[in-house]
C-alpha cells in the first residue's frame, strides 16, 4: 500500500444468502482512498453503494456470506479480519459514517448532548462535562446556531438541515482520519443539500481527513470529488479523477449518468426531452450474462452479451469496465 494511501479496498466481495440463492451485492469491488481526498462513489440505486460503506464499517447483517473475500487494508491492517470488539475502536473514531437518513440514525428517545457525547466519552476517555463542552464546540463548527441551548434538543425538534448537522457533528466528534458520508443530502432541499456539501469541504480541509462520499447523483460531486467511482450491479464500471469523468468517460453507464442530469437552457430552440437510461438496474438474483449493463446500452453487441469484461486502465489512473471503449466518444 502507498505511503499516502489511507483506505485500500482490494476485490471485495459480499455477498448475501436469500433462500437458496445467492445475491452478489458487492462483487470484486476494489479502489483506494489517499490522505486529505474526497472520492465519491455513484451509481444508480441497487449499484452496491451503501453495502460497500457498510462492508467496510462491517455493519452487516447475519445473512452474509463470503464477507471475508477480498481485502479492506486500513493503515496496514486488514479490517475483515478484525472481530467485533476491535472494529468498535475503529468505527466512529478511526473511520466515522454518516448515515442516509438522519431521523432514523438519530435515537429518538435521547437528546443531542447524550447521542454526540457517548462516543467521545467512549473514544477519548473524557468525563461527561468535558464531553458535553466537545459537544457544543462540535455543533458551533457544523452551523448550528446556539449551540448551547440546541444541545438539549431531541431530535424531533430540530429540521432536516439542523439534524444533518448534527449527524455530521457526531460523525466528527473524535477528529476521524476517514468520513463515510451515504447520500447525506438525499433527503434535503436544494438550498440546505448545497449548504452541507459547502459545510463538508470546509471541514475537511480544516481537519484534513479523506471523504468517502456516495451518491447517486454526478451532478452532487462534480464540484468537490477529487476521484469517482461509478458503480453498476456490484461491480466498479469505470474509476478516474473528476475531470477524466466528466471530459473523458468511456464507459456508457456513465455517459447515461451525466446525459441525466437536468441542464439549463438559455434558448427555447435548444430546448430537448432529457434523455435517460432505458429499463433498471437488474435484480441481482437475475444478473444478465457477459457485461451487467448491455441489456440498457445502446452500444452492446453479442460480445458484450457472452462475455464479462475486466476492469481495464486506459490511461494513468483511469479504468473502464467496457470491450467497446475505443469506439465511445463522450
Amino acid at each position: 500500500m502507498e505511503s499516502n494511501t489511507f483506505l485500500e479496498v482490494k476485490d471485495l466481495k459480499t455477498h448475501f444468502r436469500v433462500g437458496k440463492s445467492v445475491v452478489k451485492a458487492v462483487d470484486g469491488v476494489s479502489f483506494k482512498l489517499n490522505a486529505g481526498e474526497i472520492t465519491a462513489i455513484v451509481g444508480e440505486s441497487g449499484s452496491g453503494k451503501s453495502i460497500t460503506s457498510l462492508s467496510i464499517m462491517k455493519l452487516l447483517p447475519t445473512n452474509v456470506i463470503d464477507s471475508n473475500q477480498g481485502l479492506i487494508n486500513f493503515k496496514g491492517k486488514n479490517l475483515l479480519n478484525f472481530t467485533e470488539k476491535e472494529m468498535r475502536k475503529i468505527r466512529g473514531n478511526k473511520i466515522s459514517m454518516i448515515f442516509q437518513e438522519p431521523m432514523t440514525s438519530l435515537n429518538p428517545v435521547y437528546n443531542l448532548s447524550y447521542q454526540i457525547s457517548e462516543a467521545i466519552i467512549l473514544h477519548q476517555k473524557r468525563n461527561k462535562t468535558q464531553a458535553r463542552k466537545i459537544a457544543v464546540e462540535m455543533l458551533d463548527l457544523v452551523g448550528i446556531p446556539e449551540p448551547n441551548k440546541r444541545i438539549d434538543s431531541f431530535p424531533h425538534e430540530l429540521s432536516g438541515g439542523m439534524r444533518q448537522r448534527a449527524m455530521i457533528a457526531m460523525a466528527l466528534c473524535c477528529k476521524p482520519e476517514i468520513l463515510i458520508a451515504d447520500e447525506p443530502t438525499t433527503a434535503l432541499d436544494v438550498t440546505i443539500q448545497a449548504q452541507i456539501l459547502e459545510l463538508m469541504q470546509s471541514l475537511q480541509k480544516k481537519l484534513g481527513m479523506s471523504i468517502l462520499f456516495i451518491t447517486h447523483d454526478l451532478g452532487v460531486v462534480s464540484e468537490i470529488a477529487d476521484k469517482i467511482i461509478v458503480m453498476y450491479a456490484g461491480q466498479v464500471v469505470e474509476s478516474g479523477n473528476t475531470d477524466d469523468i466528466f471530459k473523458n468517460s468511456k464507459m456508457p453507464y456513465t455517459l447515461g449518468l451525466m446525459n441525466s442530469i437536468p441542464k439549463i437552457i438559455k434558448r427555447k430552440a435548444d430546448k430537448k426531452r432529457l434523455k435517460v437510461i432505458p429499463g433498471n438496474v437488474p435484480n441481482p438474483l437475475y444478473l444478465p450474462s457477459g457485461c451487467r449493463f448491455h441489456p440498457r446500452c445502446e452500444y452492446s453487441d453479442n460480445n458484450c452479451k457472452n462475455n464479462l469484461p475486466s476492469l481495464e486502465e486506459i490511461t494513468t489512473g483511469h479504468s473502464v469496465r467496457c470491450v467497446l471503449w475505443k469506439n465511445i466518444n463522450p
